[in-house]
């Protein structure tokens, strides 16, 4: 006979974790039980020292406890956020590491890969974070096969990149254990009208992105964007897709209004910042790592763009050389 007990999950909330993600791998979980009628789910909250977990918009949830031993039939998500790094302690890493090889899964949404990933967890697996978090994940991590993709389940691994992905990650958990009927009803509850895969990327294609239909200037802004450390000059780029370098420049003005050149240096300059807020690299390492050969030409391009240097972005006062 089938074990009738409502499957337990364990909620670890880390401060500042992102409410959105939460809820949205909460709530799944909740209409489960509601549309089978019975109750096939469980869930625990728990923070580092229980008491009341403050999401990164100001609200404050009181858990159900702390640090403790977890069943061998728990599936364990960890609910990352804001500042993440800062929020990763001893405690949280040793408790992961020993519940790890008791419990039957462990996963996380939002930046809670990186917390996973700090715990030696993913090592050897596949995974996903929040796409705004990944050029740091790769810095810190370049051994762990990390995907641009919803969600990514990799044998008692789980990771979604957060905001409603983590509907996505639950809702195909319920449908590996209770059937794809069950999780399109629940989807239907939250009016979730495209369950998406774990083949689904998180961002939507630049042309959608920027409502631009424009199969040449989208090709253009693809290979721009995959190739941030070597830059192609514009009049490669022409060349590639078949037109003037004029034609791409006229392209450009009329759809972006800038200059290729110009969304290109736009495109490196955020990436730069990405590293500068995200990992330990240094300022020189971060101008290199986004095409720019002169820390000196790096800093005056940045400080044009976002009206202060890269060492003040850091809160450093060192000085170029």
């Amino acid at each position: 006979m089938a074990d009738s007990r409502p499957e337990p999950f364990v909620f670890l909330l880390v401060p500042r974790f992102t409410m959105i993600a939460f809820a949205s791998a909460v709530e799944p979980l909740r209409l489960a039980n509601k549309m089978a009628g019975r109750p096939l789910y469980q869930w625990r909250t728990l923070s580092e020292e229980g008491g009341l977990a403050a999401a990164s918009n100001g609200i404050r949830i009181q858990t159900d406890g702390g640090l403790g031993e977890l069943t061998r039939d728990t599936t364990l998500i960890v609910i990352g956020g804001s500042d993440v790094k800062e929020s990763v302690t001893r405690p949280i890493l040793t408790w992961l590491r020993r519940e790890s090889r008791r419990v039957a899964a462990i996963g996380a949404v939002c930046t809670g890969a990186q917390v996973l990933a700090e715990a030696g967890l993913l090592d050897g697996r596949r995974c996903t974070i929040h796409w705004e978090n990944r050029v740091g994940f790769d810095e810190d991590f370049p051994e762990i096969d990390v995907t641009p993709n919803v969600y990514v389940i990799d044998q008692n691994r789980y990771t979604a990149a957060g905001g409603v992905a983590s509907t996505d990650l639950m809702l195909k958990l319920i449908a590996r254990k209770h059937g794809t009927e069950l999780a399109n009803l629940v989807a239907d509850q939250m009016i979730h009208t495209e369950i998406r895969s774990d083949r689904d990327e998180q961002r939507l294609s630049i042309p959608t992105r920027i409502g631009i239909r424009h199969p040449k200037l989208s090709t253009v802004m693809h290979r721009m964007e995959t190739h941030i450390e070597e830059p192609i000059s514009p009049a490669d780029l022409a060349e590639e897709v078949g037109m003037s370098t004029r034609q791409l420049e006229r392209l450009f003005r009329r759809y972006l209004n800038r200059s290729p050149k110009r969304y290109y240096m736009e495109l490196r300059l955020k990436k730069a910042r990405n590293l500068l807020m995200q990992t330990e690299m240094s300022v020189i390492n971060v101008a290199l790592a986004c095409g720019f050969a002169s820390p000196s030409h790096f800093s005056k391009c940045y400080r044009a763009f976002y009206q202060t240097t890269p060492y003040r972005e850091r809160g450093t006062l060192e000085i170029l050389e």
